[in-house]
């Protein structure tokens, strides 16, 4: 399963197939929980399941979710008590470690190029994705494999880079107390930059920026057909504010062997990632620029990765 504040995917794969014999989407909200979908899946897919694994977007802490984006908790005990399954054949992880996991099932048409760097790039690796919320994670090698851990870094303090995010950080900062990297990184936070800008210009904003998650959509759509000026301004400063986040963890993680923008925002806006804005956020980084120029950065395009991930790890906990 891949659990998402919007979405929730739930899928059937043999074990060790990269490809799901059944796979149905869900709205999270339409639900009053994982069990009921997951009851109602395998009622429409009998199976018999071996062992499970969920991706959620949140903290995990000892087996059960502290709930952000997500409309209810999830408890890996109870999912094993709905599956008739050992405790340890059924794993809860973030939903960004479960990308992370998904990594190895990827193809080079999963993915798109926002910097080549070093060819023979190894070492740990990271996973940044900007969706409904901003998750991130990493990927430790050991000289012969990777070890995905989650983080909640996407909740840690956002550092403006330049006197307009200054300004972007007081305006929020003035509505909210806290303001994470989440708060401007994200659907919400395309929605919240947006309405800085108008509040900054003095301008008011259309209809369909007047909040919620389609005000996110339809701002990128009129940014990207460049029919709205400030809908324009307001996702290359998302994207300024992506790059520099990305390269902050890049940093934080030494991730020499590579970036990975994932989430569902990054494929819908490749071309502001791939025209060199994004990269200069990245890598400038003053003393670090050469280093970070070097760290191969690319665009997860399979929106099915972090489901994959979740095969993947369910299929390591059959070899345990």
């Amino acid at each position: 399963g891949d659990i998402g504040g919007t979405h929730t995917r739930l899928a059937l794969f043999g074990s060790g197939s990269r490809e799901p014999t059944s796979l149905t989407t869900y709205a999270s909200e339409d639900h009053h929980g994982l069990p009921e979908m997951v009851q109602a899946f395998v009622a429409a897919h009998p199976a018999e399941v071996d062992a499970a694994a969920f991706g959620v977007a949140g903290p995990v802490v000892d087996g059960k979710t502290e709930t952000v984006n997500l409309a209810w908790p999830v408890d890996d005990a109870e999912m094993a008590s709905t599956l008739s399954l050992d405790e340890d054949k059924v794993t809860l992880l973030n939903d960004l470690e479960a990308n992370a996991w998904g990594i190895a099932w990827l193809d080079d048409d999963d993915l798109a190029i926002v910097n080549a760097g070093d060819p023979d790039a190894v070492g740990n690796q990271a996973v940044i994705s900007a969706g409904t919320g901003l998750g991130q994670a990493g990927l430790a090698w050991d000289g012969t494999a990777h070890h995905v851990f989650a983080t909640e870094g996407g909740h840690a303090d956002f550092a403006p880079g330049d006197e307009l995010q200054d300004d972007l950080l007081a305006f929020l900062r003035a509505e909210l107390g806290h303001v994470s990297w989440e708060r401007v990184c994200s659907g919400m936070g395309l929605v919240n930059i947006e309405r800085f800008l108008r509040a900054r210009a003095g301008t008011p904003g259309p209809e369909w920026s007047a909040g919620g998650r389609d005000a996110a959509a339809a701002i990128s759509e009129a940014a990207i057909a460049h029919t709205d000026p400030i809908a324009d301004q307001a996702l290359d400063l998302l994207v300024d504010i992506y790059g520099c986040q990305a390269g902050n963890l890049a940093l934080t993680l030494m991730a020499t062997g590579g970036v990975f923008v994932g989430g569902g925002i990054a494929p819908k806006i490749l071309p502001r990632l791939t025209d060199g804005r994004f990269l200069n956020a990245f890598a400038g980084k003053g003393r670090f620029d050469h280093l970070l120029h070097k760290i191969p950065v690319k665009v997860i395009l399979n929106d099915l990765t972090a489901l994959l991930g979740a095969a993947r790890r369910a299929a390591h906990a059959l070899r345990a």
